[in-house]
């Protein structure tokens, strides 16, 4: 019993390990695997923005393609930048050996990110960064302390001068009427090429489609969950009157 309880305690250290570490404050984001215009922008933002470092080697072109109501040629054409063929594993082309040189560690594969990190985090980690001269790229995040990666969405969503509101509500003064802590930023160091709701749909956009890659048969398994619970409801009601036929004449 000892080694069973010891066993057990094991086996849940990690979860409790990664809850003690959750305490910075995340912004929420429900994704919808549904909405395939969405879906659509983020593998576009995904693709241009992040698998120059980033790799998917977990899924296949063609998969994304047809999950995605994209036609298999217009994605070769406008999402496929390594001359690989829409039958191939998402990889991109740098090594590993030369990001760790570069960035300090290689940037991680992001096929399941969202099942490690969660929604949440991704979408806020992407919202999070600000200027910080202090860091080797010249940029933080609140996040994800001394990131080793730059921002690369810099130019669309600009680089804030101050520390990003990040998992604050905002509130109304009730003297003023005033909207308090209705920008994550309050102070720009560079604009971007988006507002900063634009950027938000963006980036819920782009936390949409890494959601999707981490479980892309969600919407599959629900539907067949249905049907599960379906059957398990009908099932019931034969065993319930099997079992009062058995023992019916047991006294």
């Amino acid at each position: 019993m000892k080694k069973l309880i010891i066993g057990l305690f094991i086996s849940v250290l990690p979860a409790l390990t990664l809850a003690a570490g959750g305490a910075v404050p995340l912004d929420t984001m429900e994704p919808d695997h549904s909405n395939d215009a969405s879906l659509q922008r983020g593998a576009a933002l995904f693709t241009n923005y992040c698998m120059g470092c980033h790799s998917m080697e977990y899924a296949r072109y063609k998969r994304v393609a047809e999950d995605l109501d994209i036609p298999q040629e217009l994605y070769e054409e406008n999402l496929i930048f390594t001359g690989a063929k829409i039958g191939e594993l998402m990889k991109n082309s740098m090594k590993s050996e030369m990001a760790a040189d570069w960035f300090g560690a290689a940037p991680p594969d992001l096929t399941l990110e969202s099942r490690v990190r969660g929604e949440d985090w991704i979408y806020s980690y992407l919202r999070g960064f600000y200027k910080d001269d202090s860091r080797p790229l010249g940029v933080n995040n609140v996040v994800f302390e001394n990131v080793g990666m730059p921002h690369v969405m810099a130019d669309l969503q600009g680089l804030c001068a101050v520390e990003p509101k990040i998992g604050v509500d905002p509130s109304v003064d009730p003297l003023s009427g005033d909207v308090r802590n209705g920008e994550i930023c309050t102070e720009w160091a560079s604009e971007g090429s988006m507002s900063p709701k634009e950027f938000n749909a963006a980036m819920y956009d782009l936390t949409n489609f890494l959601s999707y890659m981490g479980d892309p048969v969600k919407l599959e398994r629900h539907r067949l969950g249905m049907f599960v619970l379906i059957f398990v409801a009908i099932f019931f009601v034969f065993a319930y009157l099997l079992n009062r036929e058995y023992w019916k004449d047991v006294h």
